[in-house]
């Protein structure tokens, strides 16, 4: 897929920034609580964005939403350790796997299956190096071991993993639409022209 244009580009990075704000930051209370897309956002970021410092960018809005919604908004601090170090490397194995397949994406059904695929991969990394990061370095048991690890990982992993591809599998349906609308309109356009 070729780069985004200028007014593209920042349509799209405008309406990610959107979607973080609507769904890490919980300030709309009952009226709008929808899952956190962060990590679809991150993939669906370096699938189109691709830009590095568009990446930077991604990391300090989360960690200027979590710190906006621990001090002010009166959200926990549990997952704050040591391990939320971890969280860039976590949405780099997201961003960057979305960017490396980028290249291959078009808007037919293989490459969308393709890139559906690596979104899966690439959530299941991300949310193993979160996970086990903060599982094993974030001071919150006492005793850990690799059986009680698995255990969460099982128990949490298919909820984040689903809640991501959710939110990435509507993306991709929208690029394939939106692919279509353009392709029908310039035809459209260019036969309007000729008559």
């Amino acid at each position: 897929m070729k780069s985004l244009s200028g007014s593209r580009f920042t349509l799209l990075l405008a309406a990610l920034v959107l979607v973080m704000l609507a769904t890490r930051f919980k300030h709309f209370g009952d009226v709008l609580h929808l899952p956190d897309a962060s990590m679809a956002i991150f993939f669906v970021g370096g699938l189109f964005l691709r830009k590095h410092w568009a990446f930077a960018v991604f990391i300090l809005l989360t960690v200027g939403l979590d710190e906006v919604s621990i001090h002010y908004a009166g959200i926990s601090d549990f997952c704050v350790t040591v391990a939320y170090a971890f969280l860039p490397l976590a949405y780099a194995a997201l961003w960057y796997g979305g960017r490396l397949y980028s290249s291959c994406l078009r808007a037919d059904a293989g490459p969308l299956v393709g890139a559906w695929c690596v979104a899966l991969l690439s959530a299941s990394i991300s949310f193993a190096i979160s996970n086990g990061s903060f599982y094993w370095l974030g001071g919150r048991y006492p005793n850990p071991h690799m059986v009680e690890y698995l255990q969460r990982l099982w128990q949490w992993g298919p909820l984040f993993v689903r809640t991501t591809m959710g939110y990435v599998t509507t993306a991709l349906v929208a690029y394939f639409i939106g692919s279509r609308v353009v392709v029908w309109y310039g035809a459209h356009y260019l036969s309007e022209a000729r008559t």
